[in-house]
């Protein structure tokens, strides 16, 4: 079964509940966002809750839970911020 590699990069609270800024991943042909969050939660359990609320770029651009993964990407997880 083909596989596609991606870099993983946590910023600001999903890095402190991963306790990594990255991780390296080879996710079937086909994965979408959404199974993506599906593994990274069942690997990061306490990063579950948050990725609910996340937001995951794909290069500079947000991506829906639906878009597919071509491979060779780095995907940002962004948790939702907010201020005054």
């Amino acid at each position: 079964m083909p596989t596609t590699r991606v870099t993983v990069r946590f910023f600001a609270a999903a890095r402190d509940l991963a306790g990594c800024e990255s991780v390296e991943r080879d996710l079937p042909a086909g994965c979408t966002i959404a199974l993506l969050k599906n593994q990274l939660a069942e690997e990061f359990p306490s990063l579950a809750s948050l990725l609910r609320h996340s937001m995951l770029a794909v290069g500079h651009e947000y991506a829906a839970d639906a878009a597919v993964l071509a491979g060779g990407e780095e995907i940002a997880v962004i948790p939702p911020v907010s201020g005054g």
